[in-house]
């Protein structure tokens, strides 16, 4: 983690990095989802405030219909979702999937199983597309 991001070690480890271990814990993350979600995005723990950023993610995800154990498999595949912009990319991304016609408990199951779908994927230049396409073959958004 400190090769991929050398300035944890400039963030101060009870003010900083040992309060952001524990509230992934808290999500139920056990010790390895806590070193695999460390490893793959280690800014987790360093560029983004736990109150203003990092808690009000976990919480729309919960608005979402997502339960503990569905928040910590989703940040555990794609950390990087939590470096997104919510209001920017996530919740544009969420409104589409439900204008396609998913409820919030199909969002929801979505969300867990390809977090990268609402995070890193282009809805413009990819996901519409893709849609467009399986349209034009005669699929409806019911299928």
């Amino acid at each position: 983690a400190i090769v991929a991001c050398p300035s944890l070690i400039i963030h101060t480890l009870e003010g900083s990095l040992k309060p952001k271990v524990q509230w992934l814990k808290e999500l139920g993350m056990d010790d390895s989802q806590v070193a695999k979600t460390i490893t793959k995005f280690p800014n987790i723990l360093g560029s983004y405030c736990l109150e203003e950023n990092l808690k009000p993610k976990v919480q729309w995800l919960k608005e979402l219909g997502m339960d503990d154990s569905q928040v910590a498999k989703t940040i555990t595949k794609f950390p990087q979702l939590m470096g997104i912009s919510l209001e920017e990319n996530l919740k544009p991304r969420v409104q589409w999937l439900k204008e396609l016609g998913m409820d919030d408990s199909q969002v929801a199951k979505t969300i867990t199983m390809f977090p990268n779908l609402i995070g890193s994927v282009s809805l413009e230049e990819n996901l519409q597309p893709k849609v467009q396409w399986l349209k034009e073959l005669g699929m409806d958004d019911s299928q």
